[in-house]
């Protein structure tokens, strides 16, 4: 009986955490997402950078900008899965996006889990900030350090060697818990950050030069 019960709890632990879970893509549409994409703005004749093909999402890379959630998160698991469909160059995933643009007339308020390729799991402060050990070995010179145009706004990640070969999907999950941000690449531990200065906000996709491919994009709330 007491077999029973325990596996009967476990069960009920499993069907609840299945319910939690939040799909940000249903392999059809981009529905729950909006772009904000400066120059398609200005002439709207250009290709719109993210579009759905074979049930992926796709950042076509060009022209910039984002595709933003219509809703903002706080104290949740994001994990999905990407490569690099063609050439290998830069993409990132903004937490904590709030004010649109506010850095390069692009950029939203926000900070970027990097996943250009052999850089994936740095950090990059955009108006928002972070900490991490051994910030002068891995942000440089404290007196360089800020959050807008022209400062040192990169913290470099824990490890080499966590991405794949360029073709193969890669595994990212990121963890926003309070004031914390932890990112792991395939398994990996990549950044550990704290005392950010944002702990809730919309998430952004970006469009930043190459044709990223992304599928299984799961939220997961943290209680």
């Amino acid at each position: 009986m007491k077999n029973f019960l325990a596996l009967l709890s476990l069960l009920i632990g499993l069907q609840a955490t299945a319910f939690s879970q939040i799909s940000l893509f249903d392999g059809k549409s981009l529905n729950g997402w909006y772009m904000d994409v400066p120059d398609l703005q200005k002439d709207s004749t250009l290709r719109k950078p993210f579009i759905v093909r074979e049930g992926l999402l796709v950042s076509l890379g060009t022209p910039g900008g984002h595709l933003i959630s219509e809703k903002s998160y706080e104290n949740y698991i994001l994990e999905f899965e990407y490569r690099f469909a063609g050439k290998p160059g830069n993409c990132g995933v903004l937490v904590h996006a709030s004010t649109p643009r506010a850095l390069y007339g692009m950029f939203p308020k926000s900070i970027e889990v990097q996943m250009m390729h052999s850089n994936a799991g740095d950090f990059w402060c955009i108006q928002e900030d972070i900490q991490v050990d051994d910030m002068e070995k891995r942000r440089g010179p404290k007196e360089n350090w800020g959050v807008s145009e022209g400062k040192e706004r990169r913290i470099i990640n824990l490890t080499d060697n966590s991405e794949k070969p360029l073709g193969e999907w890669n595994r990212m999950k990121i963890k926003c818990e309070g004031n914390r941000i932890t990112v792991w690449v395939n398994g990996d531990l990549v950044n550990d950050g704290y005392g950010a200065t944002a702990k809730k906000g919309q998430i952004a996709l970006q469009a930043e030069g190459a044709e990223v491919e992304f599928k299984d994009l799961i939220l997961s709330p943290i209680n």
